[in-house]
């Protein structure tokens, strides 16, 4: 499932491409004809004889297979030259006149089912949508794990760089394998340790693969939520809607929202809709398991701890080191 307004633009956009491509070989044809007037002679032959056929065995009479046998062969022939000609004068493709996607003709649908033409569109409309809360950079080739120090930490038993080559290897594949029911993610650590960017790798890969996305900062998600709450009207519905059937929800800083009841009563909802569906969800925070359930109940943090995976960040401010020039 996409966001309407993504699906509407994406149907705009195939509908575009099948004008173009239509124009296209309308001005292909003119000049053809141009050039080469034996071509619009024959084009013009081949719409007349099956018309002509079918007057002739009205008005005359006689052996309506015979005569339809003749206008096969003659067109037969027609097309031959028409073939000919076109390979002789022009370049390959030059007079192209399939559609703009051989399973729906360009139409987005196969029956009743979105055709992969338009699918492809959506996720590229979703990637461009993404792209507005993220720099689009942040791709999984580009992590960097020298940034995560080298020393032991006793807390975890390891040193923070292993402890985020783990994390890394696990976002990675969690992304490549994406499928309905896969689970789901808690990222858990202070500033500046790449939950953020990790989270944008995935969301890029998943959206990549034809899945539906959404990434919002916490603040984002439930300033749209407490709109269709106590305001609404079709936009914000439809984003309600969103959240709760998307393939993959990403919450960004949760905690970082003002708090309150709404929120709290939100929050639950939309976790335990999501989970009874087997949606899956990315959470990224600076609080730990105890901070969860103090700032929104316990039967959040329950659901959370249950439900999620929960990976540790450690590390120093990545953005602080970057201003340093490491």
């Amino acid at each position: 499932m996409y966001r309407p307004e993504i699906v509407m633009q994406a149907k705009q956009r195939l509908a575009q491409q099948k004008a173009e491509k239509e124009s296209q070989y309308h001005q292909h044809l003119q000049q053809a004809y141009a050039q080469l007037p034996r071509l619009k002679e024959i084009d013009m032959q081949l719409r007349r004889t099956m018309t002509l056929a079918a007057q002739t065995v009205f008005t005359q009479g006689g052996d309506p297979v015979a005569a339809m046998e003749q206008v096969k062969q003659e067109n037969l022939a027609l097309q031959r030259e028409r073939k000919e000609l076109i390979e002789k004068n022009f370049a390959p493709g030059y007079l192209d006149e399939s559609p703009v996607c051989p399973h729906c003709g360009g139409s987005g649908y196969v029956g009743s089912t979105m055709c992969r033409c338009l699918k492809t569109l959506c996720a590229q409309g979703q990637k461009a949508s993404l792209y507005q809360l993220t720099t689009g950079a942040e791709r999984f080739e580009n992590f960097r794990l020298d940034y995560y120090p080298e020393r032991f930490d006793s807390n975890v038993g390891a040193t923070p760089r292993v402890v985020m080559g783990r994390n890394f290897e696990t976002c990675k594949q969690y992304a490549a394998a994406f499928e309905k029911g896969i689970g789901n993610l808690l990222f858990v650590g202070g500033t500046g340790l790449g939950k953020t960017y990790l989270s944008a790798c995935i969301a890029n890969v998943v959206t990549e693969r034809g899945y539906s996305v959404s990434y919002e900062s916490a603040p984002q998600l439930f300033a749209k939520l407490e709109k269709n709450r106590f305001n609404p009207d079709e936009e914000s519905q439809s984003e309600a809607d969103y959240f709760a059937a998307c393939d993959l929800l990403i919450i960004d800083d949760l905690g970082t929202e003002m708090p309150g009841n709404f929120v709290t009563a939100a929050l639950y909802g939309l976790l335990n809709q999501r989970l009874l569906d087997g949606k899956s969800m990315i959470i990224s925070t600076n609080l730990n398991n105890i901070e969860i359930a103090q700032r929104y109940s316990p039967q959040i943090a329950s659901r959370v701890l249950g439900n999620f995976k929960n990976m540790v960040f450690l590390g120093e401010d990545i953005r602080i080191l970057k201003n340093r020039g490491i």
